[in-house]
């Protein structure tokens, strides 16, 4: 007999459809984050230090994703992150409290308005089969970009260049690693040699190849595909599939007035010889995307 599905509630509301944002680092989870955050009732985090250190275990060591404590520990870390106590936003990353427009400690929200609750975390999308299984009817929105572009990005931001450090694949690291995009232990070496760009190519890559396998396995009701493209220059267009797709109004007034990165950058900022790289490593994806 299968049994009864778990109620998650959290400041007295039932935690039903939550959203989850997903894609590559720099694809835009944070701007639409920014989006839901300053949309009526929802409760949208990103980075709270209860969910990015049980995420970054989970993409680091699948086998901890897998294993049968998974799915309570991801949903009691989200609950942590979710709880709306009267210092709640001292503790937050500084983007999710930019992205609130929070100026003092917090909370940024009062439990009467909440009805719906997310988690925009960094590298969410390597844990979206426990959170599958954490709340079965879970909404899940995944930006997809051009993989030059978030090359551009992740280049010139210090928390991704910190994963590239030669230590981060040591003896016991778990292959395929779909966290750095190093498919075999025989790779290690190569991998460790490779310029930053193709760093950041094979993370991308590998990001987009578990996006397309979540394509497949997810139906059209719970999983929305956005391309950062069309919702920096399609902005409304965007914002109403996805008002759609949630079944609530969201707010574009915050996709507005916003330094954006710009689409198409990579073509001033990636040096001929890092293009050629990244061109290389992600070739097919890029083809396939339509961004060859």
């Amino acid at each position: 007999m299968r049994p009864p599905p778990h109620i998650l509630v959290v400041n007295g509301i039932k935690v039903r459809r939550p959203v989850f944002l997903l894609g590559a680092p720099h694809s835009g989870a944070d701007l639409l984050a920014r989006a839901l955050k300053r949309s009526p009732g929802f409760h949208m985090t990103m980075g709270r230090q209860s969910v990015v250190h049980v995420a970054h275990a989970f993409a680091r060591r699948p086998s901890i994703g897998r294993s049968s404590g998974a799915v309570r520990v991801l949903r009691d870390s989200l609950a942590e992150s979710w709880q709306v106590l009267p210092g709640s936003c001292g503790t937050c990353a500084s983007p999710c409290r930019e992205a609130g427009g929070v100026t003092g400690v917090g909370p940024c929200v009062a439990t009467a308005t909440v009805t719906r609750f997310g988690d925009a975390s960094p590298d969410l999308l390597y844990s979206a089969e426990v959170l599958l299984q954490a709340f079965p009817d879970a909404r899940f929105v995944q930006l997809i970009r051009d993989g030059r572009d978030v090359v551009c990005d992740m280049a010139a931001d210090p928390d991704c260049l910190a994963w590239f450090r030669p230590s981060m694949l040591s003896d016991d690291t778990e292959f395929p690693n779909a966290f750095l995009g190093v498919n075999r232990d025989e790779h290690r070496e190569r991998w460790k040699s490779m310029p930053t760009a193709g760093k950041c190519a094979l993370r991308w890559r590998s990001a987009i190849r578990l996006s397309a396998a979540l394509r497949k396995e997810l139906p059209a009701e719970q999983l929305l595909t956005l391309r950062y493209e069309d919702l920096v220059q399609s902005t409304g267009e965007s914002v109403a599939s996805l008002s759609s797709f949630l079944e609530t109004r969201v707010s574009k007034v915050a996709l507005y007035g916003t330094r954006i990165p710009e689409v198409g950058a990579w073509r001033a900022r990636l040096r001929p010889e890092d293009r050629e790289l990244v061109e290389k490593v992600a070739r097919e994806e890029l083809s396939r995307l339509g961004y060859a």
